[in-house]
């Protein structure tokens, strides 16, 4: 099998301690393996994620990418919401702007904020996504098989593949999907583009 290798380089401050985010991240993705009995080699299979990717991710040397983290979630069954939630705190009702997650793949161009983050008894949430000019995120699965996505573009164009057919969609337009397979996320420019992304739960 081949594994994929992606990853953000060093993700530590210049003291040398990791970025907070990313180091519960790591731990969390340790422990979800962990919970399993899995070692590294069986999650590389699973994922198709090289060892030394998972490796470097668990102890906080990198920061996954979001194609990368995509596919651990998959293996987990969680979206990558409820995944990033876990390590948050406690999620409240009322989530203020200065508080909702930010989380940035820089290799990708692509910024991700938890604006209604997962929360228990909740089937939903909301997710404002911003790409670079010329970026392009391929997903080879989705996190939870028929996962229901709205995708509303806020600013610039976007351009979103599913099931082998492309979408273009300018600001003010709404693509509505169920996620089986494959999705294709692409910002041609000139300009970045900003969406909002509401997902439901199957």
């Amino acid at each position: 099998m081949s594994h994929f290798r992606d990853s953000v380089p060093d993700v530590r401050h210049e003291d040398g301690s990791a970025d907070p985010v990313d180091a519960r991240l790591a731990a969390r993705l340790a422990e979800l393996r962990a919970e399993r009995g899995w070692s590294l080699g069986e999650l590389a299979e699973r994922s198709g994620v090289s060892r030394s990717t998972l490796s470097r991710a668990e102890r906080a040397e990198t920061s996954p990418t979001a194609a990368v983290l995509n596919r651990l979630c998959a293996v987990y069954g969680r979206t990558m919401s409820r995944l990033l939630s876990e390590v948050e705190t406690e999620p409240a009702l009322l989530v203020r702007a200065a508080e909702q997650p930010v989380w940035e793949d820089r290799a990708a161009g692509f910024v991700r904020r938890s604006v209604s983050p997962p929360h228990p008894g909740l089937r939903g949430e909301l997710v404002e996504g911003r790409l670079a000019a010329g970026a392009d995120i391929a997903y080879d699965r989705p996190p939870v098989p028929g996962l229901e996505q709205h995708v509303w573009v806020l600013e610039g164009v976007l351009e979103i593949t599913v099931q082998d057919v492309e979408h273009h969609l300018a600001a003010g337009d709404c693509l509505r999907m169920r996620v089986w397979g494959p999705t294709r996320f692409r910002c041609p420019g000139p300009e970045g583009a900003r969406y909002a992304l509401a997902v439901v739960l199957p």
